[in-house]
Parts: C-alpha cells; structure tokens; sequence
C-alpha cells in the first residue's frame, strides 16, 4: 500500500543519491584533471620557449659589411649566419641555391676574392673586406658572361637548379687552368651535382670558354 500511495518516494531519493553522487565525480574529476593539466601546461610553455624564433637583436647581431658584386652592403647579422643565408634571406639574391647545406652539391658556388667556395660553409662575418661574386654579378648589363652563352649554346642544364653554382665553377675551373681536357674538365667540376645528369653538355660549355681563353 505504502509502495501505491507513495508511488514517487523511492525514484525520488534514488535519482538524488545518483545526482549528488554525479555532482562529486564531476568535481574531483575537474580537481584531477586540474592536478595533472598544469605540470603539462608547464612543461609545454618552457618547450614552446625553447623552441621560438630567436631575436637577432637579442641574440649577439652586430652590424657589417660585405662587398657583393661591386657593391658595398651593410648588414646586421648574427655572427652564425652564413654567407649562403646571407646572401638569400638578407639581400634577395636568390641566384645562389641551397641544395645539401652540407658543401656537397655545389648549388651554392660563390667566388671570394677569385676564388670558389660553398657559400654554406663560410660564415658572413668571416668575408667583410673580400670581394664577393655570385651569378648576379657576372654578366655586365644586358651582355651575358661567356660562360653564361656556353651553358645556353650547349643546353647546359635541364631543371636549372644546380646551374648558377655550376657557372661560376666553370668560371674559375677555366681561370684556374683545369679545363684543357674533358677528363680534367669533369675532375675539376665534380664538386658541382646535376641531378639531371646534363654533364656532357655541361663539360662542353666549359671546354668551349676554355678554347677561347
């Protein structure tokens, strides 16, 4: 009879009971949850600092000089900068590529005071006061260099990415004597990759600037 007049009392007390036992899970859940979140939260934002960009002006920059192709440039750089990254990022000069970064390939071919390096080997700090050449300073106006007219007579490059680094080491190849013959030509050029595999035509442009020197 109890159970038919009060038909709602023992619902009502059973949905309570779940409801406060709800309630407490919800709340020491968040607790938890709040526990184990801010150590993580922690060590997220002393990774994320770690792993922000660094402030040139923070980190050691100092102002220099470069002279590149006839031109004198001033910088503000970091002392760990390189001349390939220099070159690119800083005075979009663009004609120098980056390829392995390593001084594998050759894409990034300069010439400092007549001489070829890889650009991503040397630091910008170590060349102010030497005469710097890349690819945009060899032709004088709108003539090409001779080299320049080789590698188009010869269809010296495919893709083209490794051709500017491959011009200036024909450039100096020829200027250093190491392009009387094909077998010395391709010695002497090795440094240089052409996925594309154009060597042939590539030995031919360099034997042809060669035979005028």
């Amino acid at each position: 009879m109890q159970s038919d007049l009060f038909p709602d009392t023992q619902p009502e007390a059973s949905q309570s009971s779940d409801g406060s036992r709800r309630t407490f899970m919800q709340q020491a859940g968040g607790i938890l949850g709040f526990a184990l979140a801010s150590p993580i939260a922690s060590q997220a934002e002393t990774l994320a600092q770690k792993l922000a960009p660094v402030n040139p002006v923070m980190s050691g920059a100092s102002p220099m000089q470069l002279r590149i192709n006839g031109q004198v440039k001033n910088l503000t750089l970091e002392p760990r900068t390189t001349l390939l990254d220099a070159l690119r990022e800083y005075l979009d000069l663009t004609g120098t590529k980056k390829g392995c970064d390593h001084g594998q390939c050759g894409a990034c071919t300069v010439h400092v005071d007549g001489q070829r390096i890889n650009a991503c080997l040397t630091l910008a700090v170590m060349n102010q006061g030497k005469e710097i050449t890349t690819i945009e300073g060899l032709a004088k106006g709108d003539a090409l260099h001779p080299m320049q007219e080789a590698f188009i007579k010869h269809d010296g490059f495919q893709c083209g990415y490794c051709t500017p680094g491959q011009i200036m080491s024909g450039v100096a190849c020829v200027k250093e004597g190491h392009a009387t013959t094909d077998g010395q030509t391709r010695e002497w050029m090795s440094g240089n990759i052409c996925r594309c595999g154009a060597y042939p035509n590539i030995v031919a442009a360099v034997r042809e600037v060669a035979g005028r020197a």
